[in-house]
C-alpha cells in the first residue's frame, strides 16, 4: 500500500494471525488450568522423556509489542505495530521504506519460507501424491529412502567434531566442506545439531518465553523443540536445502497411554526436500533424553529420527496439516490417539510388528496374551506394576508370546522390554491392562524367571533336544524327569522353588537330582507338596571361571494333594557329573532297616556305604556298585569312595539322613 508518491514513499505490510475457534477455545481452557492450582498438571511433549517443547508458535525472533506503537518519528526508519484482542486475534503491521526489505519477513519464520534455494525456488512446494508414502507400514525399511549408513561413518564424524567459530553461515560453511550432495548437507547439519545442542529443559517448562534465535542457541547451545526445529530449517536454508518446520503433536514425555490431544501443539519437527520428495526428521528426538526423575538431559543420539519412513513417524508425531504426514491414507487425529505407540527402540532393536495392535487391553478370563515378531533371535523381559511377576514369557525364533495374569482387578502397567544387539534392555512397548476378573488358580512363583521353556536362546547357552519343549510341565504324582543334550564343556546347575512349603534357598537343589548319560542330562525332581514351582536351569563353561548364568525355567504344577515327597541325598564336589544314582533316590532312609544301594560310579578303586558300621560295595558286571547297609542305631548314611587303590583315603560323595525312631 503506497501513502504518498514522494521522496519519503513508504509500504504498509500487514500480517494478521487467526487462530480458529477451536484453538482459541482450546487455549482459553489452557489459561484456566494454567490459573487453577487445583488442576491437574497439563500433559507434556516435546523432547521424549522431557517436558513440552513449545507453548507458541507464533514468535518474532525481534521484540514482541503487545498492544502498543513502536513510536519512531522517522519515515524512513521501519515501524512495527503489533496487537492482540482478548479473543486471541494477532495483527501486525509494518511500515517501512518503499524499497527497503520487509523487516517482518525477515523476523517470521514464513520469511525463511519464502527465501529462494539455490536453484532459484522462492516457495517450497507443498507435499503432494508423489510424496505419500502407503499406510501401514510395509517392512521394506525404517527409512523414507534407501540409505546405507556405513556410508556416512567419515562424514558423522567429520560433523561432530566441528566447532563454532563465529556466526551460523560460517557454521554450514565448515559442516558442507566433507558434504557434496544435499542428502549430505542435511547429514551433516542432522550430525551436528544432534551433538552439539542440548535440550534446555527449564526453558521447555516456562509457561511464558521469547522464541530461541539461531545465535542465542549457538551461544548457549541449548534449546527447546521449536528452537531445534527452527535452527534445523534455518541452516538447512544456508545451505540451499528446501526445509519446512511443522508443528504437532507428540507422544513425548508425560504421555499417558490412551490419551486425547487437543489445544496448543506441543512439539515441532522438520520437513525436508530430497531427491524429489519431502522427508521427516526429528532433531530434538534425535539428540537425546531427559530422566524424568532428575530432569537431566543426557545426550544419547538416536538414527531413527532421521528421515523416518512416515507409516513409523506417524506414530509419536501428528502435524498440524495432515498433509506433511506423507501418507495414503492420512490418518485422522483419533486413530493417531488410539493406534498402539511402539517406541523408537522397538524398531531400532528389530521388531516388526506387536499383538494386540491396541495400548489398551482387557484381559479374557484372567488373562492377556501379547505376540511380538521380529526380524532375529532376541532377548525379552517384562515389568507388570514395576514387577517382573505373573508372566508366562517365552522366546520364540522370531520373537515372543507373553502371557500375564494380573494378581488383582483394576487397571495395571504393563511395559515389554527388549535386548537386540546391545547388553542393554530397552523398553519397547507399553500396555494398559484392564482387569475385571482373577482367577485364583492361576498363581505363579515369584521366582519364576524369565524366559520360560527352552528356546534358540537354550540352544545358544548349550542345552538342545529338550525332552520337555513347553514351558509348563503337570505331574500327577508329583514326581517328572526333565533331560536334554549337553554341548562339550558345559556344566548344568539346577534349582526348586516355590512359594510356599519347606523349600528354601538352600535346599531348593535337593528336590533335584541329577544324572549323566551319554551328553545328555537328565534332573529327577520329586515335589514336597501340590503347589506350583519354578525349575530354574544354569549353566556355565567347566573350564572358565565366574557363576552360573540362568538360562531359563519350567513351571511344574501338581494338584494332587497327597504328594509330599523327600529331598535326594546331599551330594559332594567329588560326585561325578557322569554318575548314576539308581538307589536309594529318598534322601531320607528309614530308622532299623536293611536298604538296598545300586550306583553308577565312574573312575574308581573302591566304594562302600557308612554308618554305625562299614558295608563294602561290589563291582557287578553291567557295571554297577552294588550292596545294602543296616539304618540301625543312626542318625546319617553315607556313600564313600576310593579313588586310587594305592591310597587310603576315602572322599564322600553322598549323604543321607535316617528317619529318628
Amino acid at each position: 500500500m503506497e501513502l504518498k508518491k514522494d521522496s519519503n514513499a513508504v509500504s504498509i505490510d500487514m500480517l494478521l494471525i487467526v487462530h480458529s475457534e477451536k484453538r482459541r477455545a482450546a487455549q482459553g481452557a489452557h489459561s484456566e488450568r494454567q490459573a487453577d492450582p487445583g488442576a491437574p498438571p497439563q500433559r507434556r511433549g516435546g523432547l521424549q522423556g522431557v517436558g513440552n517443547g513449545i507453548r507458541r508458535w507464533q514468535k518474532f525472533e525481534g521484540n514482541d509489542v503487545h498492544g502498543s506503537l513502536a513510536e519512531k518519528q522517522n519515515p524512513q526508519q521501519t515501524q512495527v505495530i503489533t496487537s492482540y484482542d482478548n479473543q486471541g486475534t494477532q495483527l501486525t503491521v509494518e511500515v517501512h521504506p518503499r524499497d527497503a526489505m520487509p523487516q517482518l519477513l525477515k523476523k517470521f519464520s514464513l520469511a525463511k519460507r519464502l527465501q529462494g534455494d539455490k536453484n532459484g525456488n522462492t516457495r517450497p512446494r507443498q507435499p503432494g501424491a508423489k510424496d505419500a508414502h502407503a499406510y501401514p507400514w510395509d517392512r521394506s525399511s525404517l527409512k523414507s529412502m534407501p540409505l546405507d549408513l556405513r556410508q556416512f561413518e567419515k562424514l558423522d564424524s567429520y560433523a561432530s567434531q566441528v566447532t563454532v567459530k563465529s556466526g551460523l553461515d560460517e557454521l554450514v560453511s565448515d559442516l558442507l566442506q566433507e558434504a557434496h550432495s544435499d542428502l549430505e548437507r542435511v547429514r551433516v547439519i542432522w550430525i551436528w545439531i544432534c551433538h552439539h545442542i542440548e535440550y534446555d529443559v527449564e526453558a521447555a517448562q516456562e509457561k511464558d518465553r521469547q522464541a530461541f534465535k539461531p545465535t542465542d542457541i549457538l551461544r548457549t547451545q541449548k534449546t527447546n523443540c521449536d528452537g531445534y526445529a527452527g535452527l534445523f530449517e534455518r541452516m538447512c536454508r544456508i545451505a540451499g536445502v528446501q526445509c519446512m518446520t511443522v508443528p504437532g503433536y507428540s507422544k513425548g514425555f508425560g504421555y499417558q497411554t490412551g490419551q486425547s490431544f487437543s489445544g496448543e501443539f506441543d512439539h515441532a519437527w522438520n520437513a525436508v526436500y530430497l531427491e524429489g520428495r519431502w522427508h521427516l526428521v526429528d532433531s530434538t528426538w534425535g539428540s537425546g533424553l531427559v530422566d524424568s526423575a532428575t530432569s537431566k538431559f543426557t545426550f544419547l543420539y538416536n538414527e531413527f529420527y532421521f528421515l523416518t519412513h512416515p507409516a513409523l513417524f506417524i506414530e509419536d508425531h501428528f502435524p498440524d496439516n495432515k498433509n506433511w504426514q506423507l501418507l495414503k491414507p492420512p490418518q485422522s487425529l483419533k486413530q493417531f490417539e488410539n493406534n498402539m505407540y511402539h517406541k523408537s527402540e522397538f524398531y531400532n532393536k528389530g521388531m516388526l510388528s506387536a499383538h494386540p495392535e491396541t495400548s489398551v487391553i482387557k484381559t479374557v478370563n484372567g488373562k492377556a496374551t501379547i505376540t511380538i515378531e521380529s526380524c532375529a533371535p532376541t532377548l525379552f523381559m517384562f515389568m507388570l506394576n514395576g514387577k517382573q511377576e505373573h508372566g508366562l514369557l517365552s522366546l520364540r525364533k522370531n520373537g515372543m508370546k507373553l502371557d500375564i495374569y494380573p494378581p488383582t482387578v483394576g487397571t495395571h502397567k504393563l511395559q515389554i522390554f527388549a535386548k537386540g544387539n546391545s547388553d542393554i534392555y530397552s523398553s519397547v512397548l507399553e500396555y494398559t491392562l484392564k482387569c475385571n476378573y482373577v482367577d485364583i488358580g492361576v498363581q505363579l512363583p515369584a521366582e519364576l524367571h524369565q524366559p520360560v521353556g527352552p528356546s534358540w536362546f537354550s540352544e545358544q547357552m548349550g542345552i538342545v533336544k529338550p525332552s520337555h519343549p513347553d514351558p509348563i510341565i503337570h505331574t500327577s504324582d508329583g514326581r517328572c524327569s526333565v533331560s536334554f543334550g549337553v554341548d562339550e564343556g558345559i556344566s548344568v546347575l539346577a534349582s526348586l522353588h516355590g512359594d510356599e512349603g519347606p523349600i528354601t534357598e538352600e535346599t531348593g537343589r535337593r528336590y533335584i537330582f541329577q544324572l549323566h548319560r551319554e551328553k545328555r542330562a537328565e534332573l529327577k525332581v520329586q515335589l514336597p507338596q501340590a503347589g506350583k514351582f519354578a525349575l530354574k536351569i544354569f549353566v556355565k563353561k567347566r573350564l572358565e571361571p565366574g557363576n552360573y548364568v540362568f538360562v531359563f525355567s519350567y513351571l511344574l504344577c501338581c494338584t494332587n494333594t497327597k504328594v509330599n515327597w523327600p529331598m535326594f541325598p546331599e551330594s559332594f564336589g567329588n560326585w561325578g557329573q557322569d554318575n548314576e544314582l539308581l538307589e536309594p533316590l529318598s534322601g531320607v532312609l528309614p530308622a532299623n532297616r536293611n536298604v538296598p544301594f545300586k550306583l553308577k560310579l565312574h573312575g574308581i578303586a573302591k566304594a562302600l556305604v557308612k554308618g554305625q558300621d562299614t558295608w563294602p560295595l561290589t563291582l557287578n558286571r553291567e557295571g554297577y556298585w552294588e550292596g545294602s547297609c543296616s539304618t540301625a542305631g543312626c542318625q546319617e548314611i553315607y556313600v564313600m569312595v576310593l579313588e586310587n587303590a594305592n591310597h587310603n583315603f576315602y572322599s564322600y560323595i553322598l549323604k543321607y539322613k535316617v528317619n529318628s525312631q
